[in-house]
């Protein structure tokens, strides 16, 4: 889908252009009516299967828990192999929509893989995710940077001490979610290891803090996080930081969420998966 059309709906989206005027321009791009409402249909309606590993799967025993952080007590999904054997952990973070089904739906992958996997919701401060996924949106601008961080890198502390987990933990995070795993790389230095999605890069003078190995992905079609790259490389080989970039070719921004009909990228996803898995297999299960 063209990239235009795709910003124009997110602007709408995130409720910063109301509906009249999204339609307006929609319909301008698309050459007419008919072909802007093919459009916002397929824009509404999402574009993959979302449900990878069922909410029940039988392998799995999942719960809505809180654990400690700096100023509250944070709401998070948590998913895990059934059974007491010990196991390496996720902590999954999720986009500028919260926590929603898409992302505890990315934990219960972790799990069936073999991994404890925790999902914030990193809204909690603020009431938690609403069930309105454009109500979410304006929340994030709401958060504590410092606090926001901070009750994160107390979930790595919280899975490290899982009386389940083997104490090596690994963090991941799709668009915000990314920008927030690389702020746990560097404020944490038991995390193991981290594979940020198309996230905002830290700056160059906090790098040489982050112990942990990263794997990290981006969209070829997104300029505004890609802006960053060349710096974020130069201060990881310059930090002596163990990490792999990696730029998927007809990607763009939020590539992986198999929800969003208007970006999902089948080809990239599970190409990132699987990158994914074999990393925190290396690093977590060695």
């Amino acid at each position: 889908m063209d990239p235009k059309i795709v910003a124009l709906y997110e602007q709408y989206a995130a409720g910063r252009m109301d509906r009249r005027d999204f339609l307006k321009s929609l319909t301008a791009i698309a050459g007419g009516s008919a072909a802007a409402a093919g459009l916002l249909q397929a824009l509404e309606a999402g574009g993959g299967p979302g449900q990878v590993v069922a909410p029940d799967d039988p392998r799995l025993a999942t719960e809505r828990l809180t654990y400690p952080a700096g100023t509250t007590a944070m709401k998070a999904y948590f998913a895990r192999p059934k059974g007491e054997a010990k196991r390496p952990a996720v902590l999954v973070i999720h986009e500028n929509r919260g926590l929603n089904p898409h992302i505890e739906d990315v934990a219960r992958r972790f799990a069936a893989e073999g991994y404890l996997a925790l999902a914030p919701d990193a809204l909690t401060p603020l009431g938690g995710t609403p069930t309105d996924p454009n109500a979410a949106t304006p929340l994030f601008q709401k958060l504590d940077r410092e606090e926001n961080t901070k009750n994160f890198v107390a979930a790595v502390r919280y899975l490290m001490t899982h009386p389940l987990s083997t104490g090596k933990v690994g963090c991941t995070g799709f668009c915000w979610g990314g920008g927030t795993t690389n702020q746990v790389a560097v404020h944490s230095p038991d995390l193991r290891a981290a594979a940020p999605f198309y996230g905002i890069q830290p700056a160059a003078e906090d790098v040489p803090k982050i112990k942990a190995a990263m794997l990290i992905h981006y969209a070829a079609q997104d300029d505004r996080i890609n802006a960053g790259i060349a710096a974020f490389e130069d201060a990881l080989k310059k930090a002596g930081v163990d990490y792999k970039i990696f730029v998927y070719e007809g990607a763009q921004h939020a590539f992986f969420n198999d929800t969003n009909g208007a970006r999902y990228n089948k080809d990239a996803a599970q190409l990132a998966w699987q990158r994914t898995l074999a990393f925190f297999n290396e690093k977590l299960k060695s």
